[in-house]
């Protein structure tokens, strides 16, 4: 007995008595909890009295005074053992002091056991009867029993409690529960948490908020009757009090939770439901968007071919030219949302499939003819269309240019060639030459020679002009018939004046015996104004020559020429001042000897006027020729300067572009940094992508000015705007892709629970045996990459038959290769858990209270109501022995949320 005495003398043992010190800390910590309050004490003593007795009447007893009945501690660790459902240690059946001193130290020791810090609570305090220590450890004891194993979405007990009170209550008129203290005065609360669990129990339309005191009756009542709830508050002390007491009532509604704790099984399962149907219903929108967003890009591309595939050009300058800029319209506003959509699809279905594999559903198939594959084949036939349309237009463009050209040179030779030819058939045609003397028969021989020369001189223009015409049938000239026609009027015309010709001199030939004078001055004249008037005719019309070149080199061969041709001016100068002087010196015979008819040269037509307006007429071209060459010139400087733009800037974007696809494909092996990191490398890159973009638009404008200045080729550079345009949009689309798939790893990783080392990990083994760098592996390397990991792969043939099955699952298309999005699910399947199929049945059968099958009036009790008509919509009815009217297979359902089906 002496040292059990001692034992309880500790005082660093529960039934040490506190000092005064430490009992003045106790109260004011009591006190700032309400458990002093003079008006709360003897409802709290109500309230826990009901409590503890709803606990020990399971053992057959009860208490009537809560500071007198725990005194000897017989009763305190009976409650604690009923609670609890543990044995205590054995009581002490002696009725002294320390008798009593040691049951409570037993009782208060279990308490301490379960985690609970008592803090200045002795044992002597209980003992001695004190009835605010007492209801100290009460509170105490409800809240880690009572209050403390109650948890919603990882709160804390309270807020738990409470978060369980507002769902409940949530959808009932009126109630609305903030607090433990205000918001259950009306009483609407209380009923409304039996409604919600047992709506047999009341009518919860007929109640008011104006009748208090009859709703807290009621709903205490009911408690008591129906749910072996005893009254543990007063609705007096409730509606009298201004501020209820916080713990009474937390106390009193956690035997409500307690009371439909297996309700909550029903709501856990139909959580469990609601979130596998919103992922399916989620996906089910994401199927439909991407069906539709693949429908419109394929039948705006089928819409488009015809147009890019189309050549008809009507032969025309202008409409070229129209459907060029046409083309630059599409090219500037059209075909760049296109390209978006196009991104945004493949966004999507990599989103779709990620989702799908996290979720456990099978792969999604688009619909015939809508497959990544076929959309990307349809976007290549665009590509290539785009490509030849364009070609076409330019080569179109020069096509006809020529074309204009050579019909303007045409027309000119041609009104060069009529305007000599006019009149000489009936010149030929006459025969004149049988009643002239001899010396004016002598002198039209020689006319007649000198123009046989003139003939022959004509030849090459005659043929110059049919070689034109002959070009421009073989180009397809729009107006090639006006053409044809004018060529065979010309070629006849010139064939019937070479059979004049011959005639007419074979009859002088024949009168030549009869003429022998000859005036060998104008004999003189006509030979040598004959030739220098041909090179006057053909100077002239080289001078006013048409010409078109592209290139610096080429204008400066024809300046060159023209040059070359003024240096030889000085000798025509003389030999025109030599002609002139023979006219002079006829006329000075003529005047002279009285000659008649000497002034009329029988030998030409050509007078001294004649040469002398010629030659005015080439002095006055030449100049304008030096104009002509020297406008051209500085044409063709500012195409070569806007060559040399075009390729500074595009060698400036070209590489830029390269560099840029590099870093992407570096970020996208996955080894620089966390994939947090790398999305905002990638973010940044995208940013600098779309803020690069004014570049190309510049070389988009430059290159306009290119093509209307007919620029058709640049030495200065290897990149062309359709290389530029190529690697623009692969640049862009390659961001949009890296930056999916690095979103998707996230996805993949923050909803399967795997660490960032893992995924480095799973990314570092993939990328050694990716040698090529392919972002794929063949299967030798993929089981490799496994080994690596440390996965069992036997080499035996039940290892190659495992190993082939674990093929068909990264592999399902029988590709050859294995995709990192493939393996990294895989491999994160392999290491976490993911909702099943046996789940799902297992939630659906808990709310169908174990019943093989579900009515629908269970599922929109227990569900939201658009998932609630979504299962009842999908479910198959129930046709076991046991159905009945509206039962429905639930068992099916599951399975096929996670197989193929048209769910």
């Amino acid at each position: 007995m002496p040292e059990v005495m001692a034992q309880y003398a500790n005082p660093n043992q529960f039934g040490a008595p506190m000092d005064e010190n430490q009992y003045m800390e106790q109260e004011g910590e009591w006190e700032r909890e309400g458990l002093l309050d003079p008006a709360w004490e003897k409802q709290q003593r109500k309230t826990f009295t009901a409590w503890v007795n709803s606990h020990l009447r399971k053992a057959g007893t009860q208490i009537e005074n809560i500071e007198e009945d725990f005194r000897n501690g017989l009763k305190l660790m009976l409650l604690l053992e009923v609670i609890s459902g543990e044995t205590l240690p054995k009581p002490d059946r002696g009725k002294m002091r320390f008798h009593k001193i040691a049951n409570v130290n037993k009782a208060l020791d279990f308490i301490a056991s379960k985690g609970v810090k008592l803090v200045s609570i002795g044992a002597e305090e209980i003992v001695d009867g004190n009835v605010k220590m007492t209801l100290g450890m009460i509170w105490t004891i409800i809240l880690r029993f009572a209050i403390q194993d109650i948890s919603v979405e990882e709160m804390t007990a309270k807020e738990g409690l409470l978060l369980w009170c507002q769902r409940k209550t949530a959808p009932y008129k009126n109630v609305n529960v903030q607090n433990f203290h205000l918001s259950w005065r009306d009483g609407l609360a209380f009923c409304a948490l039996i409604h919600r669990h047992r709506p047999d129990l009341l009518d919860y339309s007929k109640l008011s908020k104006d009748n208090p005191l009859e709703n807290l009756n009621l709903a205490f009542d009911i408690a008591e009757k129906y749910l072996d709830i005893p009254r543990m508050l007063d609705p007096e002390d409730l509606l009298n009090t201004e501020k209820p007491d916080e713990r009474q009532i937390m106390t009193y509604v956690s035997c409500y939770y307690h009371a439909f704790q297996g309700a909550m099984q029903a709501e856990m399962a139909a959580n469990r439901i609601c979130k596998v149907l919103k992922v399916n219903q989620d996906n089910e929108r994401l199927m439909e968007e991407y069906e539709r967003l693949a429908s419109d890009l394929l039948e705006w591309i089928r819409r488009t071919l015809p147009w890019l595939e189309s050549r008809q050009s009507g032969n025309s300058l202008t409409a070229v030219q129209k459907k060029l800029e046409e083309y630059r319209e599409y090219r500037r506003k059209h075909k760049p949302p296109r390209v978006e959509q196009k991104a945004k699809l493949e966004t999507n279905f990599n989103t779709l499939q990620t989702k799908l594999r996290l979720s456990n559903r099978p792969a999604y198939m688009p619909t015939e003819g809508k497959l990544i594959t076929d959309i990307q084949r349809a976007w290549n036939g665009l590509l290539g269309s785009e490509k030849t349309f364009e070609e076409w237009l330019l080569a179109e463009l020069m096509r006809l240019e020529r074309l204009e050209h050579l019909a303007k040179k045409f027309k000119h030779k041609a009104d060069i060639h009529e305007a000599w030819t006019s009149g000489k058939e009936e010149m030929l045609s006459s025969q004149d030459y049988k009643n002239c003397k001899i010396f004016e028969l002598k002198a039209m021989k020689k006319k007649h020679e000198a123009f046989e020369s003139d003939l022959a001189a004509h030849q090459d223009r005659v043929e110059q002009i049919a070689a034109i015409a002959q070009e421009l049938n073989a180009l397809d000239y729009w107006d090639s018939a006006a053409v044809n026609t004018r060529c065979q009027k010309i070629c006849d015309q010139w064939d019937r004046l070479g059979t004049l010709t011959q005639q007419r001199r074979t009859g002088m030939d024949e009168a030549e015996k009869v003429l022998e004078r000859v005036d060998s001055l104008h004999l003189e004249f006509a030979k040598r104004a004959a030739p220098f008037n041909n090179w006057l005719d053909g100077t002239r019309e080289d001078l006013v020559d048409m010409f078109i070149v592209h290139t610096l080199d080429e204008i400066q061969g024809l300046i060159d020429a023209h040059a070359q041709f003024k240096a030889t001016l000085g000798e025509a100068d003389k030999e025109f001042n030599a002609i002139i002087a023979l006219i002079h010196e006829c006329e000075s015979f003529a005047k002279q000897y009285n000659v008649p008819g000497a002034t009329i040269n029988p030998y030409t037509n050509l007078t001294g006027k004649d040469v002398q307006s010629k030659w005015n007429e080439v002095k006055t071209l030449v100049p304008q020729r030096d104009q002509t060459l020297q406008d051209e010139l500085k044409k063709q400087q500012n195409n070569e300067a806007l060559r040399r733009q075009f390729a500074e800037k595009s060698n400036q974007v070209g590489p830029w572009i390269e560099r840029q696809m590099d870093a992407v494909a570096a970020i996208g092996m996955g080894m620089q940094g966390s994939l947090e990191e790398q999305l905002t490398r990638l973010r940044e890159y995208e940013e600098a992508v779309y803020q690069f973009k004014p570049h190309l638009e510049e070389l988009e404008r430059i290159n306009q000015q290119i093509q209307e200045s007919f620029v058709f080729e640049n030495r200065y550079t290897q990149y062309t705007m359709e290389t530029l345009r190529v690697g623009w949009e692969q640049l862009v689309t390659s961001v949009n892709r890296t930056i999916n798939e690095v979103e998707n790893q996230i996805l993949t990783r923050d909803s399967k629970g795997i660490t960032q080392e893992q995924l480095n990990e799973f990314r570092a083994s993939f990328n050694h045996f990716d040698k090529s760098r392919t972002g794929r592996l063949n299967p030798e390397e993929f089981k490799n990459c496994l080994i690596s990991l440390g996965y069992s792969v036997g080499q035996d043939k039940q290892g190659e038959i495992d190993f082939q099955r674990i093929l068909t699952i990264v592999d399902p298309n029988a590709s050859g290769y294995v995709q990192f999005d493939c393996f990294l699910d895989f491999m994160t399947r392999e290491s976490t858990d993911v909702d099943t199929a046996e789940q799902v049945i297992d939630s659906f059968r808990i709310l169908a209270a174990d019943k093989p099958y579900i009515l629908p009036e269970e599922l929109r009790r227990e569900l939201p109501p658009d998932q609630a008509e979504y299962c009842i919509q999908r479910m198959q009815a129930y046709t076991g022995m046991d159905a009945v009217q509206g039962a429905l297979d639930y068992m099916s359902f599951s399975t096929a949320l996670y197989g193929e089906s048209d769910l």
